[in-house]
């Protein structure tokens, strides 16, 4: 029997999918303790009013294997939106199928079908594997950028100082 791969949008029924899916890819980047968000969170956020983000999930034979969120960022270069992926996984059983490449190639169409100018993510630096596998399909790292993050007390002092008046 070939096996079967097909990728489907998420559904607001596939939220504690989604979860478990943060999860394992949480633990596999050995960043579990990180994750806060909950189902509830995720319903609100992806499936509420205002969704912020979108999920695809790959199925093989049937069982869900894999699964890709991203959204949508800007570039003002371009004058175009791009995509940008936030997460993507593969189940370690799943790997070695050329799955990834299928998640990957999937979110390159979308990203051409919405008249994108770049599909982007990031990957950590230890992360071997994934860093020889993008390379293999023509990624290239943005070495000359630094990645800058405010959160927590931080994020709320600085929402803090800007003053309306």
């Amino acid at each position: 029997m070939t096996d079967q791969f097909e990728i489907k949008a998420a559904v607001k029924k596939d939220v504690s999918l989604i979860l478990s899916f943060i999860k394992e890819l949480a633990e596999y980047e050995k960043l579990l303790h990180e994750v806060v968000t909950t189902e509830k969170i995720l319903e609100e956020t992806l499936f509420g009013e205002k969704p912020y983000a979108e999920v695809v999930i790959g199925y093989l034979n049937h069982q869900p294997v894999s699964f890709a969120l991203f959204f949508h960022n800007f570039s003002t270069f371009l004058g175009r939106p791009g995509i940008y992926l936030e997460d993507l996984y593969v189940k370690p059983e799943a790997r070695g199928k050329g799955i990834g490449q299928k998640m990957l190639a999937y979110l390159a169409r979308l990203a051409k079908s919405r008249n994108c100018g770049r599909l982007e993510w990031w990957v950590l630096d230890w992360n071997e594997d994934a860093i020889g596998f993008y390379q293999r399909l023509g990624a290239k790292p943005m070495d000359e950028w630094t990645v800058y993050r405010v959160t927590d007390k931080a994020l709320d002092d600085l929402a803090a100082s800007f003053e309306t008046s």
